[in-house]
This record gives C-alpha cells, structure tokens and sequence, in this order.
C-alpha cells in the first residue's frame, strides 16, 4: 500500500500517549474485544474498543501506556461508544500487537 499522503494531511492526526486504567470484556462486541478507558492527561479520559483478546489478557493492559489517534468521530460499536482509535501492527498470526513506547511518557502527550 502506497497511498501518499501531504504533511499537512498527517498533521491533522491527533496521535497521543495515554494509560489504560480500565479494561472490560465486551460480550456484544462482533469479534472478541475488550472496552479500554484511556487517560489522556488534561485531554481527559476516553474510551476505545478494542481487538486485542489474542496477545493481551486484562491485568496485561491496566495501567499500560498506549498511543491513539484521539481525534476521530465517536463512533459506535454494538452498545459502546468508541471515542479514539488505539495503535496497532498486526503480527504474522493476524493478532494485534499494541504500539507503545519504551520509556513512560506524561500522559497526554502529542506524537510529533
């Protein structure tokens, strides 16, 4: 895939750092998936479904750092609102394996 984009096309992601502070099984869900809560810092806190039942267990993720795009339209998933986008590469076994950075970071922080 080569679809180039402008800098100022990728400018208009809004790509922060946040800790997951809450994770639930979502039951309703299509595909298995759990129910984040993120803390973003003075962005506050936001909400993501997410696809990750494969490699991560829920004690795996609580208090996990993670980066997301935190600037799309909410968009509803079953019952769920789903407020930004957790990032994501997929691995040789079609699982999702989160980015997150290897030093901890102030929650909130923007991707630059």
């Amino acid at each position: 895939m080569n679809n180039e984009i402008s800098y100022e096309e990728f400018t208009n992601l809004d790509i922060r750092l946040g800790t997951i502070t809450e994770v639930n099984d979502f039951p309703k869900a299509k595909k298995p998936a759990y129910q984040l809560t993120i803390d973003f810092g003075e962005l506050g806190y936001k909400k993501s479904s997410a696809q990750i039942t494969d490699l991560y267990s829920k004690k795996d993720l609580l208090n996990k750092q993670v980066l997301a795009v935190v600037n799309f339209k909410p968009r509803q998933i079953a019952n769920f609102i789903s407020e930004c986008l957790v990032l994501g590469v997929y691995n040789t076994d079609g699982n999702v394996v989160l980015l997150r950075p290897s030093k901890t970071v102030k929650n909130g922080e923007q991707v630059s």
